[in-house]
């Protein structure tokens, strides 16, 4: 298959560390964060497959934010509305002082920053309560969570928990370690993809705590997993940040190889519009955009 180079580039003032599209509807074109060493940028993406007007892609700066350190992770809260006023932008963030920081905007002049403590080491991941946004999980190295749904451990093991009564109800179990990443796919809630080492593995929590499907991706080892969200039999997988040989791979359930091989020097992060085959990763000054042809 040969390397398809990326379909759009935005380019960014700094490395890009994190970077994430709303994965809910806020009634305008898609909503897109992403974070650098002291900055999370929001924005609004258009591309010329949804908007004949667009020439490639557009991308629009709503509001830049200041952030004390380094941006480690970022999630979307369903709050985020563009087509009501008033207008309203809400995330939150993690960085390496162990702190979640909620950021709040209406893009006019009420900005707020919440900082909430509680963790004693580094955090992983975040995630917003998908319907009302009145809850953030997150997870760290500390082994605490807050509020968690499904938690994914380095040394390959992978559990779900009650909300309520805070107790494990399913495990997944890779066989290996270490693993990097996972993701629940949303479109088909019985499927959990994840990397482990160099390969990606999927599982069907209603058959088997062990993977259905187990297959090599990447010369080194793999860093990132996403499912798609407008197709359930589509992912992606991106080798280690920041090496020449590290690359986008997009996969589809029904080939035996990938689909798409994304030539470029992988930087962080990587996520998938809510209603387009396209998702993008982070890098050094600039944003990549791939668009699969489905």
């Amino acid at each position: 298959l040969p390397q398809k180079l990326n379909s759009y580039t935005v380019p960014c003032d700094d490395y890009v560390h994190v970077v994430e599209f709303s994965p809910f509807d806020s009634g305008s074109a898609a909503l897109l964060a992403y974070g650098g060493n002291q900055y999370v940028v929001v924005g609004t993406c258009r591309f010329q497959e949804e908007d004949m007007e667009v020439e490639g892609v557009e991308f629009t700066t709503l509001r830049v934010f200041h952030h004390a350190l380094r941006v480690d992770c970022l999630a979307w809260s369903p709050e985020s509305r563009l087509d009501k006023l008033p207008q309203l932008i809400r995330f939150c963030t993690a960085a390496a002082d162990r702190k979640v920081r909620l950021l709040t905007s209406d893009l006019q002049n009420q900005h707020e920053v919440k900082v909430m403590e509680g963790h004693t080491s580094y955090i992983n991941h975040l995630v917003f309560e998908p319907t009302e946004g009145k809850q953030i999980a997150s997870v760290s190295d500390d082994h605490t969570s807050l509020g968690s749904l499904m938690v994914a451990e380095k040394k390959g093991t992978i559990r779900f928990y009650d909300l309520v009564t805070q107790q494990a109800i399913l495990s997944l179990d890779c066989g290996q370690s270490p693993l990097m990443s996972a993701d629940w796919c949303l479109s088909n809630t019985i499927k959990v993809g994840a990397v482990t080492g160099s390969d990606w593995v999927i599982w069907d929590i209603t058959r088997s705590s062990y993977p259905q499907e187990k297959r090599p991706a990447h010369v080194e080892r793999a860093g990132n997993f996403r499912w798609s969200r407008v197709n359930e039999n589509l992912f992606s997988t991106t080798g280690c940040p920041g090496k020449i040989s590290s690359q986008l791979l997009v996969h589809h359930l029904g080939h035996p190889q990938p689909v798409m091989i994304g030539s470029a020097t992988v930087g962080a992060g990587l996520s998938w519009h809510r209603s387009l085959p396209l998702c993008v990763i982070g890098g050094d000054r600039k944003l990549s955009f791939w668009m699969t042809e489905m």
